[in-house]
């Protein structure tokens, strides 16, 4: 079974703060953007997006314990940040790149860039990657999701895979993507 990094506190404070931003787009538009997640921490709007998160996260962790740092909490903000709408039903976030394209056939992320994404090398190559991404679904993104992937990814490049292969992010993306890309 697959072990989520954020607990369902987390996600309705992510819900929140991302549906807060609708009535305080200059927040959101100074996390559109920015170019690395290092240019958020430096901004008022990343300041309140702590501050709209539990306590947990101010302390360097989220409320199930994952220990996260500001630089990948401001990667999280700026990726949920570009979300423009959350799928009416409940999809994961590589589900949803595999997802056909309005009005189209083919899925919103190709199987090479999907492939490139979970193949990221660095927070910053990876961000980049997440951006694009969460473009291509032209910003139809679920926002708990996508957060829990981003710490899953960011725990995983810090410690290493889970030995078990079930609870790997790569392993999961794939089960969805491909799942989703062949019906």
């Amino acid at each position: 079974m697959y072990l989520q990094k954020i607990d369902s506190q987390d996600a309705k404070a992510l819900q929140k703060w991302w549906r807060w931003l609708d009535d305080n787009r200059g927040d959101r538009a100074q996390l559109r953007r920015i170019h690395s997640p290092d240019e958020a921490l430096l901004s008022p709007a990343f300041a309140r997006f702590l501050q709209a998160m539990p306590a947990s996260w101010r302390e360097g962790k989220t409320s199930k314990g994952t220990a996260l740092n500001f630089f990948e909490m401001a990667l999280i903000a700026a990726s949920i940040a570009r979300i423009k709408k959350e799928p009416k039903k409940e999809q994961s976030f590589a589900a949803s790149l595999a997802a056909p394209k309005e009005g189209g056939s083919n899925a919103a992320m190709s199987e090479l860039r999907f492939q490139q994404l979970q193949k990221s090398h660095t927070p910053e190559d990876f961000f980049t990657r997440i951006c694009r991404a969460i473009s291509l679904v032209r910003g139809d993104v679920n926002v708990a999701s996508l957060a829990d992937d981003i710490a899953h990814w960011l725990v995983e490049y810090r410690y290493g895979p889970a030995s078990q292969p079930q609870n790997r992010l790569a392993v999961r993306w794939a089960s969805d993507y491909y799942m989703t890309l062949k019906n």
